[in-house]
């Protein structure tokens, strides 16, 4: 069976064309990533991928989507599409769809991809438990968050709005960065402090704790300067962010009972696979008070398979069409 797989964030859409083989296994062909600032919704950038294949497409599609799911209309977190899943059929052409959340898709790829894609980051080198709770969680445009509950060769997969809850400093720098959120912000959620654009902020932040002057420029630029340690003070803001990671996906393993697990997912956690091994990451998710033993026994992966949202997106659809 052929299906087209979708992942959309606040950024890109990635497509590609998946094939779910009879013993259920999952292959992905060579995806097409599109900006969604170049299309005006999300059937005009369907219509391009089409084009790109020759004008024609397989009549199924899994679509992974930034942003709550449900409803008659379907909104995006970070872009301005909506979709009504009513007329997903008729628009687009297709005979069966499914929609899931874009972090319950990178669930559903945990859950199915093997051991050699994941990287261990911290507590026990042992494989994610086959029975209890794994909390995913990945930064990109914004923060996402969802969970599993794996038993055995079962799963189930539960998405949530984890990215919104409020953000809680450790120290003096992170209280600097709030204060300096909270000018623009009355609530500070920590997608505001653990996601791509943030980096901004804290560098900011820092640059005015020593005085410095900075110029107007995109988060790209900072996160460029930092990953490559051309520019101190980009690299001390990397260094922070890795920080906040670290101290978030502890609080979020806590919430959701992730004893089982924790993931680090996102197209900016790949890009941070080899800072997160080097930074305070692993000492600020143990870090939880009187659980800092319960934390240490949780083992922490990063996901290193290429496209886990579409990847995700058509195991979720094999799912429910099965």
């Amino acid at each position: 069976m052929e299906l087209v797989t979708v992942d959309i964030g606040g950024t890109h859409a990635r497509f590609a064309i998946a094939t779910v083989a009879d013993d259920g296994s999952i292959s992905l062909g060579e995806p097409d990533t599109l900006h969604t600032s170049d299309h005006a919704s999300f059937q005009t950038a369907w219509q391009d991928f089409r084009e790109r294949r020759g004008g024609s497409l397989p009549p199924r599609v899994a679509m992974a989507i930034a942003g709550p799911v449900g409803g008659d209309i379907i909104r995006f977190t970070n872009n301005p599409w909506i979709i009504r899943p009513a007329m997903v059929k008729s628009k687009l052409g297709v005979e069966a769809y499914t929609i899931v959340n874009d972090f319950a898709a990178v669930a559903h790829a945990v859950a199915r991809a093997p051991e050699e894609q994941f990287l261990h980051l911290t507590g026990p080198d042992q494989p994610l438990a086959s029975e209890g709770t794994i909390s995913v969680l990945g930064p990109g445009t914004g923060l996402g968050v969802a969970h599993l509950w794996r038993s055995g060769r079962d799963y189930r997969v539960q998405a949530t709005e984890g990215g919104h809850i409020d953000f809680a400093p450790l120290d003096s720098i992170e209280d600097a960065i709030l204060a300096r959120l909270r000018r623009r912000h009355n609530r500070v959620s920590i997608e505001r402090v653990v996601a791509g654009p943030a980096i901004t902020d804290i560098y900011q932040t820092l640059a005015a704790m020593e005085g410095r002057k900075t110029r107007d420029e995109d988060d790209v630029a900072i996160w460029t300067r930092g990953m490559a340690d051309s520019d101190s003070l980009a690299a001390a803001a990397v260094d922070r962010f890795c920080l906040s990671l670290g101290s978030v996906a502890g609080d979020i393993a806590l919430a959701q009972g992730g004893l089982g697990g924790v993931v680090i997912a996102g197209g900016l956690g790949y890009r941070l696979r080899d800072t997160l091994l080097t930074s305070g990451f692993a000492e600020r998710f143990r870090a939880k008070g009187r659980f800092e033993s319960l934390m240490a026994q949780i083992p922490v992966k990063l996901i290193v398979h290429p496209q886990p949202g579409l990847f995700g997106a058509a195991a979720a659809f094999a799912r429910e069409h099965a």
